[in-house]
């Protein structure tokens, strides 16, 4: 097998939710495994610019609803380039309102919130990648 099948091979496995990966051919096998517990970037949006980031936190973290991607995608925070995003950090919004879009394998899959609140965060992704499980809101 030569290097650039195998570099492409490692690009899926990274881009994917495939965890493992086994490929045979002729006499070669090669195993690519993807860690699982990779730490995912977080950017919190102030929701009062009187508290300290470090305060908000900890007191969002605390009570609120988490949003996770449920999928690997590109997210989507508007219906279409240029529109109004579906929500914006301090909304209100209702239990199976739509929060964002994911676009998989030319698949547009909706995110809904899971309760009805305040949006307390929101990730500033929109337009990127996010992999499966990345916290893209808290509702309280």
């Amino acid at each position: 097998m030569d290097l650039p099948k195998i570099k492409t091979l490692i690009d899926f496995v990274a881009r994917s939710n495939v965890t493992e990966l086994s490929v045979t051919e002729k006499d070669v096998t090669v195993r690519i495994i993807k860690s699982v517990n990779q730490p995912s970037q977080d950017h919190r949006l102030p929701v009062n610019e009187a508290v300290q980031p470090e305060e908000q936190a900890k007191s969002v973290s605390s009570s609120a609803a988490k949003v996770h991607s449920p999928i690997f995608g590109v997210l989507h925070r508007a219906s279409a380039p240029g529109a109004e995003p579906f929500v914006k950090l301090g909304d209100l919004v209702q239990e199976g309102q739509t929060l964002f879009i994911i676009e998989a394998m030319k698949v547009f899959n909706k995110v809904s919130a899971p309760c009805a609140g305040r949006i307390l965060f929101l990730t500033d992704v929109d337009g990127g990648e996010v992999d499966a499980n990345d916290l893209l809101a808290e509702i309280g």
